[in-house]
């Protein structure tokens, strides 16, 4: 049995691939669970809100958050 041993080309060569495959993976999953979130929680707001209109400015603020 023989072995190669592993060089450091061939280790900069898989720490970039790997680098550019989490980029291509990563970015747009980020992204869409980012997207995902911050709809549920302007929802959530909106919800909250319509639940006490008549409560002033602050009490809401206080209550339910910002929404953005």
């Amino acid at each position: 049995m023989t072995t190669t041993a592993i060089t450091r080309k061939n280790l900069i060569y898989s720490l970039l691939t790997g680098l550019i495959i989490g980029i291509f993976i990563g970015a747009p999953l980020g992204w869409f669970t980012h997207q995902f979130f911050a709809e549920r929680r302007l929802a959530e707001v909106l919800i909250c809100r319509e639940k006490n209109r008549n409560q002033p400015e602050a009490v809401l603020q206080s209550m339910c958050g910002s929404r953005f």
